[in-house]
């Protein structure tokens, strides 16, 4: 997910089917989480993994060795399953298959998937093009992991994989619209902290960013996003 708030107007994420219940939903959850701090459990686990390293799930579960690497033209019908699996509506999905049309906004070897050593795909992260006053930089959005793969290790892989793949392509700046909790440990800071705001409304810990590379200036402003995206 993803959001900003603009300069001096706010735009309303009404545009893309759910991205407003989205909201509602981050919203909501942040709230709840604080005034019970770590005792409440978010119902949706984003992603998680290494580049083929093995790794012990969360949930106790035996080891599972998870690839990640991007997609592949045959992979389009798997990742739109794990999209609308993950998610209560088809809104992501969409998202996906509507980003693959955007020239502007495709960039090849950014759509990374996790497989399992059978095979089957488990998650998705996908990085994009957008801009913070018109500077480039990358939404990672969405992120989507099969609801029997949570919680064992298939999202970090593709995050970490979409990070270091951009790293690769001389990118810079990443921002993302999501839980507070998750997204620091792969790097992730409140993106007010760097002069950047979203173009509608969210708390301020939702909206996050991150230098790949600290040596080089971040641009400051409101973010821009894809049209895709409905805001």
């Amino acid at each position: 997910m993803r959001a900003e708030r603009g300069g001096r107007r706010i735009a309303r994420p009404g545009h893309r089917p759910g991205m407003s219940e989205a909201l509602a939903a981050l919203r909501a959850e942040i709230a709840v989480r604080r005034e019970h701090g770590g005792d409440h459990n978010h119902a949706a686990h984003p992603l998680r993994s290494h580049d083929r390293t093995p790794h012990i799930p969360e949930n106790g579960s035996p080891m599972t060795i998870w690839t990640a690497r991007p997609e592949t033209a045959d992979d389009i019908t798997a990742i739109r399953d794990i999209n609308l699996a993950a998610f209560p509506t088809s809104g992501e999905a969409d998202l996906v298959d509507a980003m693959r049309t955007d020239p502007k906004a495709w960039i090849d070897g950014l759509s990374l998937v996790t497989e399992g050593s059978d095979g089957t795909l488990a998650g998705h992260a996908l990085l994009t093009r957008c801009h913070v006053d018109g500077a480039p930089a990358l939404a990672l959005a969405p992120c989507a992991v099969r609801p029997s793969a949570q919680r064992t290790g298939a999202g970090s892989a593709a995050i970490r994989a979409a990070l270091d793949a951009a790293r690769s392509l001389g990118e810079n700046l990443v921002l993302v619209l999501g839980h507070p909790e998750y997204y620091p440990r792969f790097g992730f800071t409140p993106a007010s902290r760097f002069g950047i705001r979203a173009p509608f409304d969210v708390p301020d810990e939702a909206i996050m960013a991150m230098a790949l590379d600290d040596t080089r200036p971040v641009p400051t402003g409101t973010v821009q996003y894809p049209a895709a995206f409905g805001v």
